[in-house]
């Protein structure tokens, strides 16, 4: 059953341009139709998590990783009573603006902006669902609901927000947005945490008896070595990362629970005017998570491997952009158009804004081969 302060179809303020209403579905699950159906969402499967696609084939990619995050936060979402299908498309569109190459192809990307604006991979997500999807003959983008929009925006810079109208609004005004939307931001962090490790130790960057230096991971799997003595390496770890989701699950749950009576929260315009989110971590377990995170951006995000390939990535970025900054014949011939209309404005940011956009739609693999036609001499592709 839904929670009076979740987000219904009733109390939406509905999408930039109007539409008939669905006949055999809700709004937000119109939403989520969309966004599986887009080109961004396909190409995810080809974006970094950790490991660039290449390197192996289990390990995660931006397209899994959203999968994972929109199973956790839709579970969640029902438990507590919030709308499961708003989850669900917010948590399947959070990284479709994401560059090639992770994060390290958006820090290059960010480098390449800076006199232009810049570039935030939230920003850049509900620009794909709001400007450059081109599917649909009466608008451009997707044309999603305000709330799986807001959703989209976890972060932004104030100056940008000033700019989005009323999807940035609430970064000026300080307000909070939806539940749903508060509770797929930290899905993410669980997701990613959680399943960055199991990638870790299945490609030997980072070891088990590391991880049993961090107390929430040493916790869980010493738990499970009890439990289970005989149970070999590849189980334990599998049952550990289990139990430290389902661990931090239940502790998300019970907190947000306490959250939502001790706030006295009736509607969704109470969780918006509240003062703090409320879908969040006990203190402890907030502190666990953060030591976490910490340990895989010491030991396996900067690890020299996953480094090497980071440095390689600001090379191959940084070399798009600058090219296609200087000469946009070498766009192809659909984004020459946008660069012409561009130009048109005289303003020179609203050309690098365009290549911004063609570089950070490339998959990892799409983005080396860019950068080899262009500068491997012996290279005949076109």
């Amino acid at each position: 059953m839904t929670a009076s302060y979740a987000a219904t179809v009733e109390t939406s303020r509905g999408r930039q341009y109007p539409e008939p209403a669905p006949a055999y579905r809700t709004e937000y699950q119109r939403d989520r139709d969309r966004i599986i159906h887009s080109t961004g969402f396909r190409r995810l499967e080809y974006k970094t998590q950790v490991f660039v696609n290449h390197e192996g084939d289990l390990y995660r990619t931006r397209l899994t990783h959203s999968i994972e995050v929109a199973q956790i936060a839709r579970s969640i979402a029902r438990t507590l009573g919030l709308n499961e299908d708003l989850t669900e498309a917010i948590a399947l569109a959070h990284d479709l603006g994401h560059t090639p190459f992770g994060h390290a192809g958006q820090d290059a990307l960010n480098a390449c902006m800076k006199p232009f604006g810049g570039f935030e991979h939230n920003l850049q997500s509900l620009r794909v669902v709001d400007h450059l999807e081109t599917k649909y003959a009466e608008f451009q983008g997707l044309n999603l609901t305000f709330e799986t929009r807001e959703g989209v925006l976890k972060h932004c810079a104030l100056k940008n927000a000033k700019a989005l109208g009323d999807v940035g609004r609430r970064f000026i005004d300080k307000t909070q947005p939806s539940l749903e939307a508060q509770l797929t931001n930290i899905a993410d962090q669980v997701a990613y945490n959680n399943h960055d490790i199991d990638d870790g130790i299945r490609s030997g960057l980072i070891s088990i008896e590391q991880l049993r230096e961090v107390g929430l991971f040493a916790d869980y799997y010493d738990q499970v070595k009890w439990k289970y003595p005989e149970l070999d390496e590849n189980k334990s770890v599998h049952e550990t990362i289990r139990q430290m989701i389902g661990g931090q699950v239940t502790d998300l749950i019970q907190t947000s629970e306490q959250n939502f009576a001790d706030s006295g929260v009736v509607t969704i315009d109470d969780v918006r005017a509240h003062s703090d989110t409320l879908v969040r971590f006990s203190e402890d377990m907030f502190a666990q998570s953060r030591l976490m995170k910490k340990f895989l951006r010491e030991n396996l995000y900067f690890h020299h491997q996953v480094y090497r390939m980071t440095r390689k990535a600001h090379q191959i970025i940084e070399a798009l952009f600058e090219a296609f900054i200087q000469d946009s014949k070498l766009l192809p011939p659909e984004h020459q158009l946008y660069a012409a209309d561009a130009r048109k404005s005289q303003e020179e940011a609203d050309y690098a804004r365009v290549v911004a956009d063609y570089v950070a739609g490339m998959t990892d693999r799409f983005a080396i081969k860019e950068y080899d036609r262009l500068f491997n001499m012996s290279n005949q592709l076109l």
